[in-house]
């Protein structure tokens, strides 16, 4: 800026520096615009704002894809399965798992498995397998193969893979009747991932309920919730769903066991939740919403399940997501233990029971197989339960 004081002046301290003027009209809201990205931010609800923060924890996001894929393949084990699940092969008792090749000889074959040669250890009698390298057998993909019925509702006989034609296809070997091992895994796998949803379901609706009034109210009804929480809690849960189970009568068909275990797990999971569903409503009756729909005459059954619930219902669904996989343990536990799911219902607990003894176990390694779709959905459940807490944490 050039000084316009005349040469041989004393600058003037009390002028002000000359200015320019804009030549576009001023706007006073040009200060509180926001970019789009910002407006977007700003304007999103707390669902969205959820989903943007658990999209960022990637174990998570993998978590939920792997559960979602696990959860689909419960809808169509059938299709799956390339046996059915109680179909046996008594050639083929303790069969080891078959690979599958790609190169014969240095050919391109395709997918294909060796036939079995069996043979019997004339020390031990035990029945021994071994490939057969002559005898490549083609995998068949998208075909017809033994017959089902699909949800025990609709005939099919439709699989993803279906065995070699005078062949056998034992992916994860068999059992002690000859029954496919990868074939039962996919349906039992029905059982153990369903449990756990209705348990928690179950689960969830009552500590709403009860944990819901003991905020609400006070006073004797919450101190008759508080003991009866504090009494469940006090038990060991091992012991106590072993005498529950136990309880069961034996005269019960498979799916009234199913639903018995189902409501006793729901029963000893939800005093954890329902505690922290009351403490949250002890602090928030007092706020000034809640007061004010009080006064404009609704009902409590209104205040609790449209002002106050909605407040933290994304901290239970991430509570809740956690406790999923206590439940697929629990039913694990018991049905290992042979108090839980009885044949012919299968569940990854029952495979488990098959292999409770050691001597089977150390030479028929792949009975333990059943062990590990439930290790890999515990951890994923454990991970994407981690993520969807930070994303409905508000400090985050």
């Amino acid at each position: 800026m050039t000084d316009t004081t005349p040469t041989g002046t004393t600058p003037d301290p009390n002028r002000r520096a000359p200015h320019f003027v804009s030549q576009e009209p001023w706007d006073p809201y040009v200060a509180d615009k926001l970019t789009a990205e910002q407006e977007r931010y700003y304007m999103a609800g707390q669902w969205k704002l959820m989903w943007w923060r658990f999209r960022r924890h990637k174990p998570a996001v993998v978590s939920m894809a792997f559960l979602l894929l696990m959860y689909f393949s419960t809808l169509i084990s059938e299709f799956i399965a390339p046996y059915d699940l109680h179909t046996r092969h008594s050639r083929y008792i303790f069969a080891a798992p078959q690979s599958v090749h790609l190169f014969h000889e240095g050919s391109f074959l395709g997918p294909f498995v060796y036939g079995l040669k069996m043979e019997r250890d004339p020390a031990t009698l035990q029945r021994i397998y071994s490939p057969d390298k002559t005898k490549p057998q083609p995998l068949r993909f998208f075909c017809l193969g033994e017959s089902y019925e699909f949800w025990g509702l609709i005939e099919g006989s439709f699989h993803f893979v279906c065995p070699p034609k005078d062949g056998t296809f034992f992916l994860l070997g068999t059992d002690r009747l000859g029954r496919d091992m990868f074939s039962r895994i996919v349906y039992a796998a029905r059982i153990s991932l369903t449990i756990g949803i209705i348990g928690i379901a179950l689960s969830f609706v009552l500590a709403l309920v009860l944990g819901g009034l003991a905020g609400y109210y006070g006073g004797w009804i919450d101190s008759v919730v508080q003991r009866l929480t504090e009494i469940i809690k006090s038990f060991p849960h091992l012991p106590l769903w072993l005498a529950l189970s136990a309880a069961l009568p034996v005269t019960w068909s498979p799916l009234l066991v199913y639903f018995g275990i189902t409501i006793i797990l729901a029963l000893l999971d939800w005093p954890g939740l329902g505690r922290a569903v009351r403490s949250k409503l002890l602090s928030l009756r007092e706020e000034d919403y809640a007061a004010a729909a009080q006064m404009m005459g609704a009902k409590p059954a209104r205040i609790i399940g449209r002002h106050l619930l909605p407040g933290f219902m994304s901290h239970l669904i991430a509570s809740a997501t956690l406790s999923i996989p206590s439940m697929i343990l629990a039913e694990t536990a018991l049905s290992f233990l042979g108090l839980g799911l009885r044949p012919p219902i299968t569940s990854w607990g029952v495979l488990l029971n098959e292999a409770t003894d050691i001597n089977v176990v150390a030479v028929n390694w792949w009975l333990m197989l059943p062990v590990v779709p439930v290790i890999l959905v515990i951890l994923a459940y454990q991970f994407m339960g981690d993520g969807m807490r930070d994303a409905a944490d508000p400090y985050a």
